[in-house]
């Protein structure tokens, strides 16, 4: 399964890639919004936005570049205990 998750903090970015690692998937992460962002989203089966944490922009670009195919989840909260409990939740 492969996950974008758009938002978050920085300093976290590694923990969440170890976390989908964990749950065998397949993640691009995007803690900011970056100039070519919407060439690199793909096509991911989950997109997770951690909406506290991102700016509009980001949210908008990731939003309208996903098939429709792609589900999307909207999380307040970034902790590492949020993802892991979005992808736990989320079926294989």
């Amino acid at each position: 399964m492969s996950i974008v998750i758009v938002g978050g903090n920085e300093c976290m970015e590694r923990q969440y890639r170890e976390i989908c690692k964990n749950h065998g998937c397949k993640s691009k992460v995007f803690c900011k919004y970056r100039a070519g962002m919407e060439s690199r989203i793909g096509r991911p089966d989950l997109l997770i936005l951690f909406t506290h944490t991102v700016s509009h922009k980001a949210v908008h670009c990731a939003v309208s570049n996903v098939p429709h195919t792609t589900d999307i989840v909207r999380s307040h909260s970034s902790s590492q205990a949020a993802l892991q409990e979005i992808l736990e939740s989320y079926p294989r």
